[in-house]
């Protein structure tokens, strides 16, 4: 079984308690976060046509249809069907203007330069292949564009770091194999943020797809990172 066939059963198996869990587990910081990533996507008046990538239940892709200038339009994209069916309630719930397609964030179906900004909330650690998928936003973003990545990371502070360690390998899969009957998903999640390429390596992959004046924001000790990159 190819990667992104498990990623997609192991989120359209754990969509129902997802969001519970998330909010749970991080302690509701995931919020914040949020929040100063929208800020940093959403920097002008003029309409924006936004993708939000790796769209999930549509917490970013809800927030960011929330601050867009009137008459932006709002994209989410996912492998995940039973994420989306979630995401789409909680859109027509929330009363925003914002839609959400099923897709290979490795293989987008848009044409080139086709959006002005483009965000990956909590979702690049799970691409199969990260090149190929900074690649295509890289492709269908507008010159000019903006890209905005959120992702966790391994804090620099070694107590800090052996605090998270042992909170993400052992508590998070414990509560989460608990709530939602499937712990190994719960194993995964953290595992994949380990794994997951370093700083300066992310940058480094994020010039290399073609993006430029790529800089990053560490948020509360290192535990996420915001990633941001221009197209020039």
């Amino acid at each position: 079984m190819a990667k992104k066939d498990g990623i997609r059963k192991l989120f359209d198996n754990i969509a129902p308690d997802y969001d519970r869990l998330n909010h749970i587990l991080s302690l509701n910081i995931d919020k914040g976060w949020r929040r100063k990533a929208v800020r940093e996507l959403v920097d002008t008046t003029s309409p924006l046509n936004v993708l939000d990538v790796a769209c999930g239940t549509g917490d970013f892709t809800i927030e960011i249809a929330q601050k867009v200038p009137h008459g932006s339009q709002v994209t989410g994209i996912d492998l995940s069907e039973g994420m989306m069916k979630i995401g789409r309630e909680k859109i027509a719930s929330a009363g925003v203007k914002a839609e959400m397609v099923q897709g290979d964030c490795e293989a987008l179906t848009f044409g080139d330069e086709t959006f002005d900004r483009i965000s990956v909330g909590f979702g690049v650690r799970n691409f199969e292949h990260l090149d190929l998928g900074l690649k295509e936003m890289c492709r269908v973003m507008k010159r000019d564009g903006k890209l905005v990545v959120l992702e966790l990371s391994i804090p620099s502070n070694g107590f800090i770091r052996w605090c998270y360690k042992l909170y993400f390998l052992k508590i998070l899969p414990t509560i989460g194999g608990w709530i939602s009957g499937d712990r190994g998903a719960y194993e995964y999640l953290p595992a994949s943020v380990l794994r997951f390429p370093a700083p300066e390596k992310f940058m480094q992959m994020m010039k290399e797809a073609g993006f430029t004046k790529v800089t990053h924001k560490p948020f509360t000790f290192g535990i996420c990172r915001m990633y941001i990159g221009q197209k020039g």
